[in-house]
């Protein structure tokens, strides 16, 4: 039992890192999913053996790879919007990449030889760091992940992705706009959890926000009690939480009635009522696939069944929109709006496609969606 619970936390830490723009730590087993039992659809996929023809290639991460169940995820998603679209423009082939940085130059080499006329991928943030410095982009690619440490993308090489630090600053964005400037941080104490911290406050105290005071995450009632007697001093006006569901729904009785701000990352899903009592009150931001399924984006696609696993929904909505954007930039038409499941997105100067993401609340246990400028 310690065992299988290990190779859980491994599974869910490391997806978790590929998902939000974290970089490949270690493998884990990971359980075969429902995403790797889907049947095949019926989309034209070239294999990597064929001769040279033009086609879509999709570089993801091989069968033997720790993020293999993320993968096929993302290659469901994309699999299915081709479906839903009707006709393929090219033939798919995938290409199972490693996780090291010339294997992945090289296999979008290949692809190129092969007749590639976009590529889709990597996904893995050190992947797109490889792929952005090798000098090798020739042809519309539309990548997953954030490239480490680059300001510049090259020509042709596009960026859509689940990044949360972007996440952060809309929530900043959305704080200031609805009238807030200063602010109590309680924040986690994971990788993640740090980088939404650090990228609400930037965002914030850019936009002339304050953060008054910040407090780590403490499950103790001895620190609930000073967080709750430092907000009878008035001097905030709102709550940023950077903490996930669980951290939460610990800290959220101590803050009153003080308005409350957080990422998706306090998104419980399917937790039921009990979880929307518990969060009420908070304001957060998450994808229109998870907010809003009679959003017509969203209801038009099949929606497979990960067992409760938010991120893997999170990648396949992505594999979705990441079908729909590339058939564009394959289209020469990158730069028009896309009305997606993954957010309504739009392309930035810097070659990054903007998710304005959908703003939600629990009120009396139920998800209230309301529109937000962001």
């Amino acid at each position: 039992m310690r065992c299988g619970v290990l190779h859980r936390w491994l599974f869910v830490w490391s997806l978790t890192a590929l998902l939000y723009g974290g970089a490949a730590a270690f493998a884990s087993e990971g359980q075969p999913g429902a995403a790797n039992a889907a049947p095949r659809p019926e989309v034209p996929i070239a294999t990597p053996i064929e001769p040279a023809v033009a086609h879509i290639a999709l570089l993801l991460p091989g069968s033997a790879n720790a993020f293999t169940r993320a993968a096929e995820a993302v290659k469901l998603g994309i699999i299915n919007a081709a479906k839903i679209q009707g006709s393929v423009p090219l033939p798919i082939r995938v290409y199972d990449v490693a996780g090291d940085a010339a294997s992945i130059t090289a296999d979008y080499r290949r692809a190129l030889a092969a007749g590639a006329r976009l590529v889709i991928g990597p996904l893995t943030r050190d992947g797109v760091t490889a792929l952005t410095s090798s000098g090798s982009i020739a042809v519309p690619t539309l990548a997953l992940n954030v490239p480490d440490g680059t300001s510049r993308l090259p020509p042709n090489l596009y960026v859509l992705s689940l990044h949360v630090e972007a996440e952060a600053r809309q929530v900043a964005r959305l704080a200031i706009e609805e009238g807030h400037s200063n602010a109590f941080m309680i924040s986690g104490d994971t990788p993640l959890l740090r980088r939404v911290r650090q990228a609400f406050n930037q965002e914030f105290t850019r936009r002339g926000g304050s953060i008054v005071a910040e407090y780590g995450f403490t499950s103790e009632i001895a620190g609930l009690d000073r967080i709750r007697q430092a907000l009878r001093l008035g001097m905030a006006d709102m709550a940023f939480l950077a903490l996930d569901f669980p951290q939460a729904r610990v800290v959220r009785p101590y803050l009153g009635a003080l308005a409350m701000y957080a990422t998706s990352q306090v998104y419980p899903g399917q937790a039921g009522p009990l979880g929307g009592f518990e969060l009420g009150g908070v304001r957060f931001l998450d994808m229109p696939w998870l907010l809003q399924p009679d959003h017509p984006a969203v209801m038009i696609y099949p929606h497979p069944e990960f067992h409760g696993a938010l991120d893997l929904e999170r990648l396949y909505a992505l594999g979705i929109d990441a079908f729909r954007v590339g058939s564009a930039l394959l289209d020469g038409r990158g730069n028009l709006p896309v009305d997606g499941v993954t957010g309504h997105l739009t392309l930035g100067a810097d070659h990054q496609f903007v998710r304005q993401l959908t703003g939600a609340q629990f009120a009396d246990g139920k998800l209230l969606i309301f529109a937000g400028k962001q």
